[in-house]
């Protein structure tokens, strides 16, 4: 296995390719995953995608735009904040297993179970056993889903901290953003250092080759929506060959001969 990702490498580096505006190439991007949704759809599979990533890093529109042609009734997005009063005193892995998804859909995290390792861990809200525990537990959950036929993405969206000011400042500027910005927003901020260091953490000890993490330099949204796409795209590949295959085509044989009788 190829070594790990690293976050402070990259912010390091300060290599945060651009890309002009291609919407054309998106369009297909996104066709093709239709295609893909399509291929899950009739065989049945389940495909889980979740994305990291520091705040006003692009999470919500790079998933909007990787969704924007899919057939709605075939996934589900689901935003991960603190856990419902329900969840809390439960295993943390509980509210994620709720939201897995049925045959034949996908399922899409806005962040995920890596809050335990993240968000959790920066501000001492777990104990230093329960968060070294925590790495076994979740790539034996992620085995666990994959070993019964799940197929797992794992993104995170890097952006340095000029340009997170930047969209920051976008957002009090703009009446319609506003309430994008918190108070965690603020202090997570001042916790940048720390935020980086549990993220490399998190990569070194859960970046396996059944699992791997694809980590996004996403300074330019444009760049970054594609990449995506592509991410997924060439991950779930084989699932659009169904369009073309033999079973599909005697499926519509089938379909055709119901119709004549």
């Amino acid at each position: 296995m190829k070594s790990h990702p690293s976050l402070k490498k990259l912010l390091r580096s300060r290599k945060f390719p651009s890309l002009q505006e291609d919407e054309e190439h998106l369009e297909d991007l996104q066709k093709k995953f239709l295609r893909i949704q399509q291929g899950v759809w009739h065989q049945k599979k389940r495909v889980v995608i979740i994305f990291e990533g520091f705040d006003a890093a692009g999470k919500g529109g790079a998933i909007r735009r990787m969704v924007e042609a899919l057939d709605p009734r075939g996934f589900r997005v689901y935003p991960i904040g603190p856990p419902l009063q329900e969840e809390q005193g439960r295993h943390y892995l509980y509210r994620f297993w709720k939201r897995l998804p049925e045959p034949g859909s996908i399922a899409i995290f806005d962040r995920s179970w890596y809050g335990r390792l993240l968000v959790e861990k920066v501000h001492g809200l777990v104990s230093k056993k329960r968060y070294e525990q925590a790495f076994t537990e979740i790539v034996q959950f992620e085995t666990m889903l994959q070993n019964d036929g799940i197929e797992l993405i794992k993104i995170f969206l890097a952006i340095d901290k000029k340009e997170q000011w930047k969209r920051f400042e976008e957002r009090i500027s703009d009446p319609y953003k506003q309430w994008k910005l918190t108070k965690a927003d603020v202090t997570d901020r001042k916790l940048w250092s720390a935020y980086v260091a549990a993220t490399d953490r998190a990569f070194k000890e859960t970046h396996t080759r059944q699992s791997p993490w694809h980590l996004v330099a996403a300074n330019h949204k444009n760049y970054t929506r594609i990449k995506v796409l592509e991410i997924v795209n060439d991950h779930l590949a084989h699932q659009a060959k169904w369009i073309e295959s033999a079973a599909q085509k005697a499926q519509v044989r089938a379909i055709k001969n119901q119709f004549r009788k």
